[in-house]
């Protein structure tokens, strides 16, 4: 069978910050209809990649596309025909703290100009149902738990019918049922909207669930590309302790020899010295 073509294309991509490496020369496909993710540790580069690919970022070198659209190259003008086509779901939901649930859902409407009010208002109600959460239209994000800011910020990222779904760290800062209830949720979304899902996280349970296909990022490249299956049968040191959550052996070296306790006690003194202790 002949394989799709991407939607999303990363070709020799390179990005640094304040002389500090974040991506390396990074080459990537995104295939249509699948759920990928990239695990990685905290700091990796992940959620800078998700930022790339719809132009909040600039490469220092390379090129990304999507489909037709070379990204890295547009002006924010053009930009809009490739973000009104993308969902992105942001680390910590940045819902806007003044505007009501239905308010915040209906922003990418008003903002890429599409439907009338009425229109917006039933489109409103239709993600919100799909998340869970029809009725709390006129609540504000004061009042609601973290899983629930979290599915109101999906709703938002579906209400323009997106080709693309973006996740950054959808779990993070969920207790355990609440993360599982947002894996179900990705799962849903791409079966019943058919979309192409990229999914950032470090956490392992959630890659497994929802992944198709499971790629890590380390010190700047891809190190592994494999399904949830076969990473547990991959021959790499960095890949098995990072997916089993094993520290290596020069970190606990490091705290059996105390470096650690001795790098923190002249903060500890200084601070009693300040409070007077």
């Amino acid at each position: 069978m002949k394989k799709s073509a991407p939607i999303i294309r990363l070709e020799d991509v390179h990005k640094a910050f304040n002389g500090n490496v974040v991506l390396s020369g990074v080459n990537l496909e995104i295939y249509p209809r699948q759920t990928t993710v990239i695990i990685g540790p905290s700091g990796c580069g992940k959620s800078v990649l998700l930022r790339h690919i719809v132009g909040l970022l600039k490469p220092d070198r390379g090129k990304i596309y999507f489909r037709k659209y070379e990204v890295s190259a547009l002006s924010e003008h053009h930009l809009a025909r490739v973000r009104s086509r993308v969902g992105f779901l942001f680390q910590g939901s940045a819902l806007f703290d003044s505007m009501t649930v239905e308010q915040n859902v209906s922003f990418p409407l008003l903002e890429h100009e599409l439907g009338m009010p009425q229109e917006r208002s039933e489109r409103c109600r239709a993600v919100l149902s799909l998340v869970g959460l029809d009725g709390l239209q006129q609540q504000f994000p004061e009042k609601l738990s973290g899983g629930q800011k979290k599915r109101v910020a999906l709703a938002r990222a579906i209400v323009i019918q997106p080709e693309v779904l973006l996740y950054d760290e959808p779990t993070t800062g969920l207790d355990p049922i609440r993360a599982d209830l947002i894996n179900e949720l990705i799962i849903k979304l791409q079966k019943t909207l058919g979309t192409t899902t990229l999914v950032v996280t470090h956490d392992m349970a959630s890659a497994r669930k929802v992944g198709d296909r499971i790629i890590m990022l380390y010190e700047g490249q891809f190190i592994t590309d494999s399904t949830s299956e076969g990473l547990d049968r991959i021959d790499n040191d960095v890949v098995a302790r990072f997916v089993h959550g094993e520290a290596s052996k020069e970190e606990l070296a490091e705290l059996e020899a105390g470096q650690l306790a001795a790098s923190i006690s002249p903060l500890t003194n200084r601070h009693r010295a300040e409070k007077g202790t």
